[in-house]
C-alpha cells in the first residue's frame, strides 16, 4: 500500500492507494496517525479513492486506528470506498461502527460538526 497525507484546515487527509494487506502497512500508518495525535490532530479522513483491495488484516488496521483516534476524542470518516470495500464493510457489520461517505465535501463537514 502506499498513501500520502496532509493537514487540511484542522484536519488530517490521507489518501490510501494499492492493497492493505499487511502488517507492516498498519505499523507505518499508525505510527503516522499517533504523530498527528500528539500534535493535537483530533479528525482524520482516510480517502479511499485509489485503494483497490483490503483483507481481514487491513480491516483490522482501520479498527486499531479507530480505537485509537476515538481514545483521543477524535474522529475519522472512510471516503469513497470501492464497491468491494463497502461490500467488506457491510459484511462485517463496520459499517455500522465507521462513517462512511461517498463525497469529500460531505466527509469534510462530518468531521468539522
Amino acid at each position: 500500500m502506499q498513501y500520502a497525507h496532509r493537514e487540511e484546515n484542522g484536519l488530517v487527509v490521507f489518501e490510501l492507494s494499492g492493497n492493505l494487506l499487511a502488517e507492516t502497512d498498519r505499523d507505518n500508518i499508525a505510527r503516522e496517525v499517533k504523530n498527528y495525535l500528539d500534535k493535537g490532530f483530533v479528525h482524520f479522513l482516510f480517502d479511499l479513492t485509489q485503494l483497490k483491495h483490503i483483507n481481514s488484516t487491513g480491516l483490522g488496521i482501520f479498527i486499531s486506528l479507530y480505537a485509537r483516534i476515538k481514545d483521543t476524542e477524535g474522529d475519522m470518516v472512510l471516503c469513497n470506498p470501492s464497491s468491494h470495500i463497502r461490500n467488506l464493510l457491510l459484511i462485517t457489520k463496520l459499517d455500522t461502527v465507521f462513517k462512511i461517505e461517498d463525497d469529500m465535501a460531505v466527509a469534510r463537514a462530518l468531521l468539522k460538526a
